[in-house]
């Protein structure tokens, strides 16, 4: 589903130049639920922002579903995004004056669908995350927990393909960040292909890989163990 080829990433300003990702080689199958690790400042969060769209590389090649993305235009590339990617976000990034059904139905407004089909999928993502009795309530009214369920019911309620998840358990105790862990499982259990950014050994451990991360570059974890890739044709047969 995602293949960097040669990624890089670069900031400049009128006085100094920060490379943030380094030639980076990634390839990860549908399917797959893969963790990205390394201290901060290793460039994790670069990395989430390019494969989610929000930032746009600097050179090298961005792949997803068979198709060059980082050369698009910015206007392409939101068309993509939201039919294809959810985001789980440590602060949850609810919006306060919304109630939780409305929180959950945002996605939904820029797809163009009715609102009755908007209603049915949004009770269907409440159920998902067991909180279709708080659909009413507003987040200051929920625990830390059931706000990232609420989030979690957010990234899946327009069925993407990918969904990307910064630090989604940073914020929680041990058995709500161990519910969300299970949730995860069981969306990609559903097929949906997760990459989530955690600085948890213990939560690292429960994806199917690892990639480490150093110094804007991968130093281990970057090749999908589901097959391996040589050349865009190899690469688009693949994820046929």
């Amino acid at each position: 589903m995602i293949r960097l080829k040669n990624l890089s990433k670069v900031y400049r300003t009128a006085y100094m130049e920060t490379t943030a990702l380094d030639q980076v080689n990634i390839h990860i199958g549908k399917g797959e639920f893969v963790a990205v690790m390394g201290p901060s400042g290793c460039g994790k969060s670069t990395l989430l922002n390019i494969v989610g769209m929000i930032d746009s590389p600097s050179g090298g090649e961005y792949w997803f579903n068979g198709e060059e993305v980082g050369s698009r235009s910015e206007n392409e590339l939101v068309d993509v995004r939201k039919h294809n990617i959810g985001f789980i976000f440590q602060n949850f990034n609810l919006i306060d004056d919304l109630s939780v059904h409305e929180n959950v139905d945002l996605p939904l407004l820029y797809l163009g669908l009715s609102r009755k089909e908007r209603r049915a999928k949004v009770d269907e993502a409440l159920e998902l995350v067991g909180l279709e009795s708080r659909a009413k309530h507003k987040p200051q009214e929920l625990s830390g927990g059931q706000q990232q369920r609420v989030a979690v019911a957010r990234s899946v309620v327009g069925d993407p393909k990918l969904i990307l998840a910064d630090e989604p358990t940073g914020n929680l105790d041990t058995k709500n960040g161990e519910d969300v862990m299970n949730m995860l499982r069981m969306l990609q259990q559903r097929g949906v292909t997760i990459l989530m950014v955690t600085h948890s050994p213990q939560h690292g451990e429960r994806a199917d890989r690892i990639i480490s991360m150093l110094d804007g570059q991968v130093v281990a974890g970057g090749q999908s163990k589901l097959s391996v890739v040589a050349g865009n044709s190899a690469f688009e047969q693949a994820e046929g």
